[in-house]
């Protein structure tokens, strides 16, 4: 999904159109390269009891996918199109003047571009291949609903939230202001088990899913899911929580902003030995395009740190990877002159290891992978930033906070509400 929020908030800064298709019974177009037999279908006379072999994929197929896959790749290819090296979904047209752009999921296409008529073009050849509906200006995908303002474009899954909350089976009427109580620390034993598992491990899921709309959740996300193999009533209370404060910000989402300011800024950040059972810390970055939100996660490392600047550092390290990625896939997208980009830290240990290319008799236990930050600082790629906890934007990833802290940090990432309800 990261894809997606790159294309789309490209689009927004360039003032792009985004148009929506959607191909007609898309896996029936895949060749077969096997030999496929099935039996024949019900109803019809078949007294030698003879066999079909199938000439076409159909659904149900193993292969169905990737064969619609191949005739998608085939056929946007012939009309100058060519697959991102950086995403397989990903397909640009580029002249010395134009630059188009098909993003793919399955049988979902999002087209964007600098040539309306070389995008209308590839809809009447596609439609011609294939069979689509044009859907237009691009207003929903994927269950995210797409809203365009004067200050750009507005990405909120209203609907989703609806029927998330009308289906969990709790009341949510009573208002909570932060996906967590602040000072939360809940351990894998603690309290009664809860017996309906699948409910919670349900809504567990689908709040991960708002995930792509919604950097306020990943935090809570991501504590709740270390729950799912055996919830108990604190976890379930817990999850109560984060389902009321979903309740009251349904109309919340992320901006992605018109702005001629496209520069790209990372955080990073971490909360050492945050987990009571296994005192792993954990891992929190967020990357902005222009002030605009494309990509962020909150994830417990992997293993146990020996101090907080080794946290800190690892967490530079997951920030430092996405970077080199988002950077690789916007130069795609056509955005040139992005390095250096800037990554924020708050903790000046983890600064001074990871400036300094020389032997740390401290650090000689840190896995080679996690110096990762400390080789792209000296390819010119990252230049490191110290900046204070306060104005720490990774902090909402990290652990819970204060409300009027945890408001003003997301002010500052992109988190707009849409539909604000009444206090």
């Amino acid at each position: 999904m990261s894809t997606i929020r790159c294309l789309i908030a490209v689009a927004a800064s360039k003032h792009w159109p985004l148009f929506q298709l959607d191909v007609n019974n898309a896996f029936l177009h895949g060749d077969l390269k096997e030999e496929v037999y099935m039996q024949m279908p019900e109803g019809v006379p078949n007294p030698n009891n003879k066999v079909c072999r199938l000439i076409k994929s159909i659904y149900g197929l193993k292969q169905a996918s990737r064969q619609w896959h191949e005739k998608l790749l085939t056929a946007l290819e012939s009309q100058g199109f060519v697959q991102s090296k950086y995403d397989y979904s990903l397909f640009i047209h580029r002249t010395d003047t134009d630059i188009n752009i098909a993003a793919v999921y399955v049988d979902d296409i999002i087209l964007t571009g600098t040539n309306i008529a070389k995008l209308d073009e590839l809809k009447a050849y596609l439609h011609k291949e294939f069979s689509i509906k044009d859907l237009g200006y691009l207003n929903y995908f994927l269950g995210i609903e797409v809203g365009y303002i004067v200050d750009g474009i507005i990405l909120t899954q209203r609907k989703f939230i609806k029927e998330l909350l009308t289906g969990c089976g709790f009341d949510v009427s009573k208002r909570t202001i932060t996906p967590l109580p602040l000072n939360l620390k809940l351990s894998k034993t603690d309290g009664d088990s809860y017996a309906d598992t699948e409910q919670y491990r349900s809504s567990v899921g689908k709040l991960n899913f708002l995930t792509h709309t919604r950097p306020d959740l990943s935090y809570a996300v991501q504590y709740l899911s270390q729950f799912l193999q055996d919830p108990r009533q604190p976890h379930v209370t817990a999850l109560y929580h984060t389902l009321r404060y979903l309740a009251h910000t349904e109309g919340q989402g992320i901006l992605l902003k018109a702005t001629d300011n496209i520069s790209l800024q990372a955080f990073s950040d971490s909360d050492w030995e945050a987990c009571p059972n296994s005192r792993r810390s954990v891992t929190g970055y967020i990357l902005l395009l222009g002030g605009s939100p494309i990509s962020w996660k909150s994830k417990k490392q992997n293993t146990v740190s020996k101090s907080s600047a080794e946290a800190e550092y690892r967490a530079m390290a997951a920030a430092a990877s996405e970077v080199t990625w988002i950077v690789n896939l916007l130069t795609d997208m056509g955005l040139s002159d992005l390095k250096p980009i800037t990554l924020n830290c708050d903790n000046q240990s983890a600064l001074h290891i990871a400036k300094n290319p020389v032997f740390h008799e401290r650090t000689k236990y840190i896995e080679i992978d996690c110096h990762f930050t400390r080789d792209k600082v000296l390819e010119g790629l990252l230049q490191l930033s110290y900046l204070p906890t306060q104005e720490q934007l990774a902090d909402v990833f990290t652990k819970p906070l204060a409300s009027s802290q945890f408001q003003l940090l997301l002010s500052k990432m992109g988190v707009h509400d849409s539909h604000p309800l009444p206090s």
